[in-house]
C-alpha cells in the first residue's frame, strides 16, 4: 500500500482516472518526448556515475550476460506460446514487444528501490539498453521465415527475390535498432557519467538527481493518461490475449529470478532484472515493428503492452518483484 502513495504513482493513477473520465487534459506531444528523454539522460548519467565508483567487477558482467540471455529467451518462450492461437505475424510481433523493455517501468523501479534504500547497480541501465535490440531481430527474422513459407509456392525465383529484399529489411531495421536516438542518448549519458566521475556527479546533481523525481511523475502522469485511452481498444480481444498480457510478465520475471538466484546476483539487481524481463515495449519496438511486420495487428500488440501490461507492472508489478527478490535472494 506504500507504493501507492508515492506521488509519481499516485500521478499515474490521476492520470488513468482522468483518461477513463475522457478528460480534454492533455500533455502535448513535444513535452512528452522531453520528458522521456530527460529521464533517459538523468537515468544514463547516474548509471555512468555509480559505474566510475564500483568499477567493472564480476557481478557487472554475470548481470549484463543475464540481461543478454534473457533478451533471448523471453522473446522465443512469447513466441512458442502465443503461436498456438495467433498468426506468425502476430505472434512475432507480440512477442517482441514483451521481449523488449519498458524505459519507464525500469526508472519507476529504479525510484521505487531508492525510496526503500535497496541498493542496486549502475551497470543495470546498461542492462536495459542490451536489452532492447535482441527482441525486434528476433521478430523481425521470424516474420521472414512465415513470409518465406507462404511464399513457397511461387517458385525459387520468387522465393530468391523475397529473401533478398527481406535481407535488405533486415538490415535497415537492425540500423534503426541499434542507432535509435532514445538508446545512444542513454549510452552516451552513461558515458559521460564514467568518464567525469564524482565531479561530474556534483555538478549535474540538480539535474539528474533533484529534478528526477518531478519529471517522473509529470511524465508517468501523460503515461496514465495514454493507458486509459488503450485500454478500451482491448474489450473485444480474445481472453487468452489479456491472460497473456498478464501473466506473461509473472512468468517473464519468475525465469529472470531463477538465473539471478542461480548466479548470485544482489536483490537489487534481481528485481530489476524481473522488472526488465517482465517489461513489455509501447514505444520504440511498437514503431519498429509497425512498418517491419506490417501484416500484424497493432492494437495487439500495442494494446496489450500499454493498455494492461504496463499499468499492472507499474502499480502492482514493481513492488511485488521487489518483494519477492529480497524475500529470495536476502
Amino acid at each position: 500500500m506504500q507504493s501507492f502513495l508515492d506521488p509519481a504513482i499516485l500521478f499515474f493513477i490521476f492520470g488513468i482516472l482522468a483518461g477513463a473520465l475522457k478528460s480534454n487534459l492533455e500533455i502535448p506531444a513535444p513535452i512528452s518526448r522531453f520528458l522521456s528523454l530527460y529521464l533517459l539522460m538523468a537515468l544514463g548519467l547516474k548509471g555512468g556515475f555509480a559505474l566510475a565508483k564500483s568499477g567493472l567487477t564480476m557481478e557487472v558482467s554475470v548481470t549484463l550476460g543475464l540481461a543478454l540471455l534473457l533478451a533471448v529467451l523471453v522473446p522465443a518462450l512469447g513466441y512458442l506460446t502465443l503461436r498456438r492461437f495467433l498468426s506468425g505475424f502476430d505472434a512475432a510481433a507480440i512477442a517482441a514487444t514483451y521481449g523488449s523493455v519498458s524505459a519507464v517501468s525500469f526508472i519507476t523501479a529504479t525510484q521505487y528501490l531508492n525510496n526503500h534504500d535497496i541498493d542496486y547497480g549502475g551497470h543495470m541501465a546498461a542492462a536495459m539498453a542490451l536489452m532492447e535490440s535482441p527482441a525486434i531481430i528476433i521478430a523481425v527474422l521470424l516474420a521472414n521465415w512465415v513470409r518465406q513459407k507462404q511464399r513457397g509456392s511461387q517458385g525459387a525465383a520468387a522465393v530468391a527475390g523475397a529473401a533478398k529484399t527481406q535481407d535488405a529489411s533486415l538490415g535497415k531495421i537492425l540500423h534503426e535498432s541499434l542507432t535509435d536516438g532514445a538508446q545512444l542518448l542513454l549510452m552516451g549519458a552513461m558515458v559521460v557519467g564514467l568518464v567525469s566521475g564524482a565531479a561530474g556527479e556534483a555538478a549535474m546533481k540538480p539535474f539528474s538527481i533533484d529534478l528526477f523525481k518531478g519529471m517522473l511523475a509529470f511524465f508517468l502522469l501523460d503515461m496514465g493518461l495514454l493507458a486509459a485511452r488503450n485500454m478500451g481498444g482491448l474489450k473485444a480481444q480474445s481472453p487468452w490475449l489479456i491472460a497473456y498480457a498478464l501473466g506473461a510478465p509473472l512468468v517473464h520475471a519468475s525465469v529472470a529470478l531463477g538465473l539471478a538466484l542461480l548466479f548470485g546476483v544482489s536483490a537489487g539487481n534481481t528485481a530489476l532484472l524481473m522488472v526488465l524481463a517482465a517489461s513489455a515495449s509501447y514505444i520504440a519496438v511498437p514503431a519498429v515493428i509497425r512498418h517491419a511486420i506490417p501484416e500484424a495487428n497493432p492494437s495487439l500488440y500495442f494494446g496489450m503492452s500499454l493498455g494492461i501490461t504496463f499499468p499492472f507492472n507499474i502499480l502492482l508489478g514493481i513492488p511485488l518483484y521487489t518483494a519477492v527478490a529480497q524475500r529470495v535472494v536476502g
